[in-house]
């Protein structure tokens, strides 16, 4: 790449050389750092600005024309003047890509800390997981997810603050620490529910200053208990969109007949948290996701619609269902997303232990 910018003054040379004396291509040296500068950076832009003003001067000289006129004279103050300014800026882009490098490193850190990709594997259970930042040049915002194994089963969370982007990756940050904290230490999804609220709450309280209203932030989640024993799954939705369930080729949408409200309304009173249940059987798979998923519009300004797209990858193995639906929502999109989005799929393999031990029991009765 280095090559063009001197190719080009070499060429702007060998014309000018090889033409009458009456045409003079001298002037269009004056682009060779510009073109230096989009290609390269300052060094190569000063180096090449330097061989622009000795290649003027060196077509100057060979005519004899300094003496006689002052464009030649002028095109060579011009091309110094220009060459020194372009320098100067391409170091400043220089600097502020450097500095965003830095930034993108800090972020993609803090994701790693705050949200590690899920294990493939929870006991028996195949995981995947993907999450898309709204925030240009950002990896983490309002979305949250995490998994982990408890006495009473495989626990996961996945939650949406109000916001998006940079500014909620505190409370995302809060909850995503309360969860695994207390995932163990209660024996239902109401009790952690209600537990998770608490934790919300008092973190509002002490930085209301910092909310307008802070009454109004909150967050979406919802919880599941994979029992490590049997053939179903429970779930608390705290005004969270449903999960979906991928059963023998169809797609089950799981709604809750009591939602309950948001993390962090205990300040409002409202802690009447309830647990819902469905079959989970070998071969099943749970779908949780964001409302950046469903809630990202197309140039038409239409929705995606998740549940009628993934009844085409039913087929799919959680990494395959998931790597279909992000290439495909990117596509509804036009890969502009407004808000951030995130989605788990959980399977239980055909085989699993659990499916054979609820298949022998069956048996024996």
């Amino acid at each position: 790449m280095a090559l063009i910018p001197i190719g080009f003054i070499a060429a702007v040379m060998v014309f000018d050389v090889l033409t009458t004396d009456n045409v003079h291509y001298g002037v269009l040296l004056v682009l060779a750092p510009l073109i230096a500068a989009l290609i390269g950076d300052a060094w190569l832009t000063a180096a090449t600005g330097l061989l622009a003003v000795c290649a003027q001067a060196y077509l100057a000289a060979r005519l004899d024309v300094l003496a006689v006129q002052r464009q030649e004279a002028v095109q060579i103050l011009a091309t110094t003047a220009l060459s020194t300014l372009v320098v100067v800026l391409t170091r400043v882009r220089d600097r502020r890509e450097h500095q965003l490098e830095q930034v993108r490193s800090v972020s993609e850190a803090a994701q790693r800390a705050l949200m590690r990709p899920l294990p493939q594997r929870q006991g028996e259970l195949h995981i995947s997981s993907f999450y898309l930042a709204a925030a240009d040049q950002a990896e983490i915002g309002g979305d949250l997810y995490t998994a982990t194994r408890t006495r009473h089963g495989t626990r996961v969370i996945i939650g949406d603050v109000r916001g998006k982007g940079l500014t909620a990756v505190g409370e995302s940050a809060l909850l995503i620490g309360a969860f695994r904290e207390a995932a163990d230490s209660h024996t239902t999804l109401p009790e952690l529910a209600a537990a998770l609220d608490l934790s919300v709450s008092r973190y509002l309280a002490d930085f209301v200053d910092d909310y307008a209203h802070a009454a109004e932030h909150f967050i979406t989640a919802l919880l599941l208990n994979i029992p490590n024993r049997g053939h179903a799954v429970q779930f608390t939705s705290c005004g969270h969109p449903p999960p979906l369930l991928i059963r023998d080729g169809d797609v089950q949408i799981l709604a809750s007949p009591n939602p309950s409200p948001p993390l962090g309304m205990h300040m409002l009173g409202l802690t009447d948290y309830t647990q819902d249940a469905a079959a989970f059987e070998a071969g099943d798979t749970l779908l949780l996701y964001t409302d950046g998923v469903i809630e990202a519009r197309n140039r038409a300004g239409e929705f995606y619609p998740l549940a009628e797209r993934v009844q085409n990858w039913t087929s799919q193995g959680p990494e395959g269902l998931l790597r279909h639906l992000q290439h495909d929502l990117l596509q509804h999109c036009g890969r502009r997303l407004g808000d951030d989005a995130a989605a788990i799929a959980i399977q239980r393999p055909v085989g699993s232990w659990t499916s054979q031990r609820g298949a022998g029991t069956r048996e024996n009765q």
